[in-house]
């Protein structure tokens, strides 16, 4: 058998070389988030969850018309995902007060926020991520404006869909962070949330 031509590797996934021309492998990781400077735990079958989590999150996206990433789940920890141009701006949707909101705007957590804000941060690892406006974004040329447009769009059309899901079950919606990318077929190019949901 031969070996996979790995392209990435982050906290909880890597994406390999896909099987198809245009797509990739996204094989999720038992490695736990951690805290700067501090050794990740394992979780044995976290992996496993969050590819099945992120596979029916996103299937129920494309049901409701928000363009995504995914192809099919391949099995217990892989995706077969269509190669995007990721752009390298976080989406940040928040329902209720928490984090660094709290100590940002001396709010109360826990305080539902009058309606969802969405904030920016530029991916960026060595700079932890920094919160960035929309004058940032189309400045540097990480994304057009109608692109912003786009991702704003899709990122309430989610978490009206989270929020309903979770709601059905009990649990409120806090907050979540998406990522996107751009999809080119031939000359057209379509903006697709691309990662994982999970």
């Amino acid at each position: 058998m031969s070996r996979r031509r790995r392209i990435y590797e982050g906290k909880a996934k890597v994406i390999y070389e896909g099987t198809e021309p245009g797509t990739l492998v996204q094989y999720f990781k038992d490695d736990a988030m951690r805290e700067a400077g501090s050794d990740g735990a394992t979780i044995t079958g976290k992996g496993v969850l969050n590819n099945r989590i992120s596979e029916h999150l996103m299937t129920g996206l494309t049901e409701i018309g928000v363009p995504n990433h995914l192809v099919r789940r391949l099995n217990m920890r892989e995706q077969l995902i269509r190669e995007v141009e990721i752009i390298p701006v976080k989406v940040l949707v928040r329902n209720i007060v928490a984090g660094d909101l709290v100590k940002r705007l001396g709010m109360e957590e826990g305080t539902q926020l009058p309606r969802s804000i969405v904030e920016y941060y530029h991916k960026s690892d060595d700079l932890a991520d920094p919160m960035i406006s929309e004058e940032h974004i189309t400045a540097f040329s990480w994304a057009m404006p109608q692109e912003i447009d786009d991702m704003l769009s899709m990122a309430l059309r989610v978490n009206d869909f989270l929020s309903g899901l979770f709601y059905g079950v009990g649990i409120r919606l806090v907050d979540f962070e998406l990522e996107f990318g751009r999809l080119w077929r031939g000359e057209e190019l379509r903006i697709v949330l691309a990662d994982e949901i999970s």
